[in-house]
C-alpha cells in the first residue's frame, strides 16, 4: 500500500485538527488451550497470557508513537467464557484473572465474557448468564455479550429475560460493559461484542477506525448541494480513514509477528465536541431525530461502506455506525430535547447497527417493558438479517433525567418506555427464525 505526499499531508491535518484517531486495536486470542475440568488448571494456564498481553500493549504503543497516530484503547478478545463453563462452575474467577492481567499490562478492556444462546440455554451459557452481574460487577475491564438471536435460529426469549434481570441488578458503569446481540460477528474489535470466534487463527489483530469529526468537517468545508456530492465527500473521507486503520493494524501485527485480521469500518463517536456521528447527519442539514434522519443515515452508511470497501479487502466486525445516546454528545442533546426516543433509535437501526445503545432506563418502569424493548430490537435484526444489539443502563432516576458516567461513557439520558402494560414477557421459549432463513439455503 503506497501513500502519496498529498494523502499524508491530508491525514496529518485530520489527526491534528479533526480528531481523527483509531478507536481501538484489538488482539483476538484463542484461549481454548486452557480448557480443563479443573478450575485451578484453567486459572493457571490463563495467567500464562501475561507476556502476550504485555507484548501486545507495547506493540500498540510503539506503532502509535512511530506513526504519530492516537490509538484510543487497547483491547483483548478471548474465546467465549461460556465454553469453559461447560466443565467448570466459576466464571467469576476467570473474569477476575483476565481483569488482573489487563490492569497489569495496560489493556483497557478484555471482552469475551460471552455466551451464545439463540436457540436455547445450555449448561455453559446458563452458568455464564447467571453469573454476568457478579462477574462484571467485581471487575473493571471485563466486558460481556449474550448472543440471544440469529437469522439462522430465531430469538431466545428466555435468554433475553435473564439478561435483563442481570442488567437490572448492576450499577450503571457495569451495565455499560454488557450487551445483548443478534447475529454477533466473530471478529469484532468493538466491546462489548468482541470475542475470539470460531474459525479464527490463534492470534489476530483487528482494528476499529473512527473519524466522525473528519467526515463532518469535510461536509461543512465543501458545502455540497446535491445528494451525490454528499455521498462522494463521505466516501472519499471513509476511504482515507480506512486506509489509516489498515496501516495501523498491519504494523501492529508485523510488530508482534501475528496475523492481521480485519478493519471494522464503523464510525464511533465520543462525548467530546467534534466527535459525533449525529453531527454528520446535522451537517447534511437534518436535525438528528427529525424527519429525514433515516434517509441521511442511510446515505452516510452506504458511502462509508463503499469508501471503506475500496480501501481494504479485510472488512469485518460490525462495519456500520454507532449512535449510542450517551457516548455521542449531539445524540444525548437531541434525546433531552425529545427529538430522539426509543422508537426513533429502532427505526435508525434498520440502516445502522447500533440498535438501542447506551440508553438509560428507569428501574421504576419495570423489567417487563425492558424485555419488550430488547425483543423489538433483536427481532428486527433477524427479520432483516442485520447485526443489532442492546446496551441499556437501568438506574433509579426517573425518565427525563440524566446521569453523568464520565469519560468515554458520557451523559446517560433516561428515556421513557411506553406506559402501556405488556404481557410479552410472560411467554417463554424462542421466537422462530423468520422467512429470511430460507434465503440463506
Amino acid at each position: 500500500m503506497r501513500f502519496s505526499a498529498e494523502e499524508i499531508q491530508e491525514v496529518v491535518r485530520m489527526l491534528n485538527e479533526e480528531d481523527l484517531d483509531i478507536r481501538s486495536v484489538t488482539l483476538s486470542i484463542n484461549t481454548l488451550y486452557a480448557l480443563s475440568d479443573d478450575e485451578r488448571k484453567v486459572i493457571n494456564k490463563l495467567k500464562d497470557l501475561d507476556k502476550t498481553f504485555t507484548s501486545f500493549a507495547e506493540a500498540v504503543d510503539k506503532v502509535s508513537e512511530r506513526l504519530g497516530v492516537r490509538i484510543v484503547t487497547k483491547r483483548i478478545a478471548v474465546s467465549p467464557v461460556q465454553i469453559f463453563l461447560e466443565t467448570v462452575n466459576n466464571g467469576v474467577e476467570i473474569a477476575k484473572v483476565l481483569d488482573e492481567l489487563a490492569e497489569n499490562s495496560g489493556i483497557d478492556y478484555v471482552s469475551g465474557y460471552s455466551a451464545f444462546a439463540e436457540r436455547g440455554i445450555g449448561r455453559g451459557s446458563k452458568r455464564l448468564i447467571e453469573s454476568l452481574s457478579e462477574a462484571i460487577g467485581s471487575t473493571k475491564r471485563i466486558t460481556g455479550m449474550i448472543n440471544a438471536a440469529s437469522t439462522m435460529s430465531g430469538v431466545n426469549a428466555d435468554a433475553v429475560k435473564e439478561f435483563v434481570r442481570q442488567v437490572f441488578s448492576m450499577n450503571p458503569t457495569s451495565s455499560s460493559r454488557v450487551s445483548i446481540m443478534a447475529n454477533a460477528p466473530p471478529d469484532s474489535p468493538f466491546v462489548p461484542s468482541a470475542h475470539h470466534g470460531e474459525g479464527m487463527p490463534n492470534l489476530m489483530i483487528n482494528v476499529a477506525v473512527s473519524g466522525p469529526g473528519v467526515i463532518e468537517s469535510a461536509l461543512r468545508r465543501n458545502s455540497p448541494r446535491t445528494f451525490r456530492e454528499i455521498h462522494e465527500i463521505i466516501k472519499a473521507s471513509a476511504f482515507k480513514i480506512t486506509r489509516l486503520g489498515e496501516l495501523i493494524g498491519k504494523k501492529v501485527a508485523e510488530q508482534m509477528g501475528v496475523n492481521f485480521g480485519v478493519v471494522d469500518l464503523s464510525l464511533a463517536p465520543s462525548p467530546k465536541q467534534g466527535d459525533s456521528v449525529a453531527a454528520i447527519i446535522e451537517a447534511m442539514g437534518v436535525k438528528m431525530g427529525s424527519h429525514g434522519s433515516l434517509a441521511a443515515l442511510a446515505i452516510l452508511m452506504d458511502a462509508v461502506k463503499k469508501g471503506g470497501a475500496m480501501a481494504t479487502s479485510s472488512i469485518g466486525g460490525l462495519s456500520s455506525a454507532f449512535i449510542p445516546v450517551s457516548e455521542d454528545s449531539i445524540m444525548a442533546q437531541r434525546a433531552e430535547e425529545g427529538y430522539v426516543d426509543l422508537f426513533t433509535l429502532i427505526a435508525l437501526s434498520s440502516v445502522c447497527n447500533s440498535g438501542v445503545d447506551m440508553v438509560g432506563l428507569s428501574k421504576s418502569q419495570g423489567e417487563e417493558k425492558a424485555i419488550g424493548l430488547v425483543l423489538d430490537v433483536l427481532t428486527l435484526g433477524i427479520t432483516i438479517d442485520k447485526i443489532l444489539g442492546v446496551r441499556i443502563i437501568p438506574v433509579d432516576s426517573p425518565p427525563g433525567s440524566t446521569v453523568e458516567l464520565g469519560g468515554l461513557l458520557g451523559k446517560v439520558v433516561i428515556m421513557k418506555l411506553k406506559d402501556a402494560d405488556t404481557k410479552i414477557a410472560d411467554f417463554t421459549g424462542f421466537i422462530p427464525n423468520s422467512i429470511k432463513r430460507i434465503d440463506m439455503g
